[in-house]
């Protein structure tokens, strides 16, 4: 990328979004942040406001955007199951809607394209760890179907638009990510637990806790990112992008439990309906085609999120 590009990124006000901008504008980027804070929030945003070379838009991506850009970042959509659900129909139309008009303003412009996919899109796999050749095994009726089918859906459009357009686009599939910035009600494992420690309340887990989750720390997702942008026109993915160490959910929160100094319980409750009972990513192609993997450990990883959470509750 040269230093003078003119950069979207969708869902710039979100957790991932803001760091993501942080880096551009570091850079040296010109960059345009589109946010309808439906889960991004403004304080994430806040220090970049009096910077010359940021600017941002509350707008929703499921409405065209005319405006000239060189590169996009989609990250627009709800990623939390507890945000997700909450408008199913709003989060489906998020995904397809606003990869369409996303696309569209790449083809228009003759921009290259990030698609931030998720694994999600393998539901709950029966390959395991999951590579990306692997088609999947998601129940389109279920209640995560809006979130699963709509980023399976985005792929299906971001690789058509390639076909038939000559679009230059970069998928990558996000396994589980946490740091600062996440939000406090997302519901996800990280910030429910280090919440719940911080606050002194039980430590809620769903099932038997037994489940796993592989859990990659932003800066290195972010580092896979442009890894991904700065490859070759011959490489355009789908990538996984995760954390190949696997923990399981117990374990993760009897780490937050040391770390917190908490002397919260663990206290189980139902599974929820479709939740992975595993989830780790093969990250072979992108150790080959990028040369990237994780470097952050989830100690150091915890540790810095759990300040962050830290000084948020003490506001």
């Amino acid at each position: 990328m040269q230093a003078s590009n003119r950069i979207l990124v969708s869902g710039g006000a979100g957790f991932i979004g803001s760091h993501l901008c942080d880096l551009l504008i570091a850079a040296g980027h010109d960059v345009l942040c589109v946010d309808n804070y439906f889960t991004g929030r403004r304080r994430n945003i806040e220090h970049l406001l009096d910077k010359p070379r940021f600017e941002v838009m509350r707008h929703d991506v499921t409405f065209p955007l005319y405006v000239e850009v060189d590169d996009i970042y989609n990250l627009a959509c709800p990623a939390s199951p507890i945000h997700y659900q909450y408008d199913p129909v709003q989060t489906l139309k998020t995904s397809v809607h606003g990869a369409i008009n996303m696309l569209g303003l790449a083809k228009r412009t003759r921009a290259r394209i990030f698609q931030a996919s998720t694994s999600e899109v393998y539901g709950d796999p029966t390959v395991h760890p999951q590579p990306e050749h692997y088609w999947g095994h998601v129940n389109p009726l279920g209640v995560r179907a809006c979130y699963d089918e709509g980023k399976r859906a985005a792929e299906t459009l971001f690789f058509d638009y390639h076909r038939q357009h000559k679009v230059r686009i970069k998928v990558a599939r996000i396994f589980n990510t946490y740091g600062p910035r996440m939000h406090p009600n997302d519901g996800r494992v990280v910030s429910n637990f280090i919440v719940q420690a911080l606050s002194g309340h039980d430590i809620t887990l769903y099932g038997d806790g037994n489940q796993t989750r592989s859990f990659c720390y932003v800066s290195d997702l972010l580092d896979g990112f442009q890894r991904l942008m700065a490859a070759g026109e011959d490489f355009i993915g789908p990538v996984n992008l995760g954390n190949p160490r696997e923990s399981t959910i117990r374990e993760l929160a009897e780490m937050i439990l040391q770390l917190t100094g908490s002397r919260s319980k663990l206290v189980f409750l139902p599974l929820p309906a479709d939740d992975p009972r595993q989830r780790q990513p093969d990250i072979t192609l992108a150790r080959e085609k990028l040369g990237w993997e994780p470097k952050v450990t989830v100690e150091d990883g915890l540790k810095e999120t759990i300040s962050y959470f830290r000084h948020l509750l003490a506001q």
